[in-house]
């Protein structure tokens, strides 16, 4: 039997960190390479009282069909939560529960673009929605990210040059890959420059509670007063990502129609997961939760940085310092081939690492950067890690 897939999937590669993934199951393989929260990050004992107690007492509401808008005491919880604590949400706007935040992703695309149509992202950016606006037909236009967050210059000369462009994909803090956070004036400079143009902004944050140096900065949401921001939240950070539990903000005009694409994905999020996280918000202490997710990722971040800076920078590889967040991006001199350097890693050192390449808006486009996670590993593992990547560093550019 020949197949005939549609365009829209033909075109479409795998991620390069999923099959990165492949290489993980090798135990001979350390891998630097996911994105996951670190083992000790989860709440286990808690989210088992939870479950316990919703089966104890409520079995049948975690059990039934719900509606596609999310479970009300949890968006209610958000409404409140977000325009309290950061200054989001207006009378205009309303709150959607979504099956993680990728969904968010997706729907903002499904609902804005048709065929054909722009949306302007930070190059590098995370593969993930890259590929959901990819999949919907969209165009991708990139705009490089300096270490103060993406280019207005340049976005200003795309925004004028492009009227077919729907809306701006950003994620302003602790960015994935490059782990830069965007600084207050750009993000003031985004917002006023998405008025100008008539063009929405996707502020995608699902790292910005992650902050362990440096000062908090507010949200692109909380400046929007005419509707132009759709700000994209998710508790997998700080939860559990296994839940998929994700949220958006955005004027309910929007959100109407993200409800009726949503219905024909998924017909709602998964509601014993949406109460788990209810319950977890307003039982338990969440501002204590988060001391401690940035007490353990500021160690796990400040002990990686030092192994570069023992094992890797002296080669020559230089990388960003981080604020926050799970990330590091590292950049090889340009006289090495950034691919082959990441396949030789894991084929020869044992290693894995994700190639910057696979996060550009152009899949065809030139990098000499690889990004690593530093929270997953242990840190006899991450050490390990950067170890024989700097082994093999040396042998590559002291050559």
């Amino acid at each position: 039997m020949q197949y005939h897939f549609s365009d829209r999937i033909s075109t479409l590669k795998p991620s390069a960190i999923r099959e990165i993934f492949k290489y993980a199951a090798d135990p001979a393989v350390v891998s630097l390479s996911a994105g996951n929260p670190a083992p000790d990050a989860f709440a286990k004992e808690q989210i088992g009282e939870i479950v316990r107690d919703i089966f104890a007492t409520r079995p049948i509401d975690a059990l039934q069909y719900s509606v596609t808008e999310g479970y009300p005491q949890l968006r209610a919880f958000i409404r409140d939560y977000m325009l309290s604590r950061h200054n989001v949400g207006r009378d205009f706007d309303d709150v959607l529960v979504t099956s993680g935040a990728q969904q968010i992703m997706e729907l903002s695309a499904k609902v804005l673009c048709n065929e054909g149509d722009v949306v302007i992202c930070e190059d590098p950016s995370f593969i993930g929605s890259l590929n959901c606006f990819r999949s919907l037909g969209a165009k991708l236009k990139g705009v490089p990210v300096d270490p103060d967050g993406m280019n207005m210059e340049k976005l200003a000369e795309v925004l004028k040059d492009t009227p077919s462009a729907r809306f701006i994909y950003t994620i302003p803090n602790f960015q994935n890959p490059s782990g830069i956070t965007m600084s207050l004036e750009k993000r003031r400079t985004m917002y006023a420059l998405a008025k100008q143009y008539g063009v929405l902004i996707v502020e995608d944050n699902p790292y910005g509670d992650l902050r362990y140096s440096g000062e908090n900065l507010p949200n692109i949401k909380s400046f929007d007063e005419e509707g132009l921001v759709i700000y994209s939240g998710s508790y997998s950070k700080v939860i559990a990502p296994g839940l998929r539990v994700g949220y958006c903000v955005a004027p309910a005009e929007i959100i109407k129609k993200m409800v009726v694409g949503k219905q024909g994905e998924d017909v709602h999020t998964n509601i014993l997961a949406q109460m788990i996280c209810y319950e977890f918000m307003t039982r338990y202490d969440f501002d204590e939760n988060l001391a401690n997710l940035r007490a353990l990722y500021r160690r796990k971040a400040q002990f990686a940085m030092e192994l570069l800076d023992r094992y890797v920078v002296p080669h020559g590889i230089t990388y960003h310092p981080i604020e926050g967040g799970l990330f590091i991006w590292c950049t090889l001199p340009e006289s090495v081939d950034m691919a082959d350097f990441c396949k030789r890693a894991v084929a020869d050192y044992k290693v894995a690492i994700v190639p910057g390449n696979a996060f550009l808006c152009d899949e065809k486009g030139t990098s000499h950067c690889f990004r690593i996670n530093f929270s997953t590993p242990s840190d006899e593992k991450l050490e390990e890690g950067i170890k024989r990547l700097g082994t093999f560093a040396a042998t590559v550019l002291n050559a």
